[in-house]
């Protein structure tokens, strides 16, 4: 059974509160500029992701973020990507949270991977959903 997306952003939203975040939801806009310059064209329910809780951060862990000066800092989803490519994530698995060196990447039919420093492992969820559900939120 699938996981309901708006479901899991609720409860993110209940374990972090959007008004003390600290960075801002990306735009439709700024999304898009994404899109062009890392070459992915993101699921939707990536895009609704992004918009609503990709600036949570729950326990030790929060997923790569958009930011509207286009900075590469710490964190950014093109710095992300360059990083797991570096270690052999594939071209078209789209990294979205890091994790010690590790990376959880979205596949394009919509599954999670789990991308160990050492290579592919068998670890993956069916969508984005079920990954922030049990990793994220660890609601397993």
């Amino acid at each position: 059974m699938a996981t309901d997306l708006q479901h899991v952003i609720e409860q993110i939203n209940l374990a972090n509160d959007p008004a003390e975040r600290n960075l801002p939801s990306p735009s439709d806009a700024l999304i898009h500029r994404y899109e062009k310059v890392t070459g992915f064209t993101f699921p939707k329910d990536y895009k609704i992701f992004l918009k609503t809780v990709s600036n949570a951060f729950i326990g030790y862990m929060s997923p790569f973020t958009l930011n509207e000066s286009m900075k590469e800092d710490f964190g950014d989803l093109r710095v992300g990507i360059n990083e797991a490519r570096e270690i052999g994530v594939p071209e078209n698995w789209l990294p979205i949270c890091e994790d010690n060196g590790d990376y959880y990447c979205l596949l394009p039919d919509g599954e999670v991977r789990f991308w160990d420093h050492n290579g592919s492992s068998d670890e993956a969820w069916p969508d984005l959903a079920t990954w922030a559900k049990e990793v994220w939120l660890g609601g397993g």
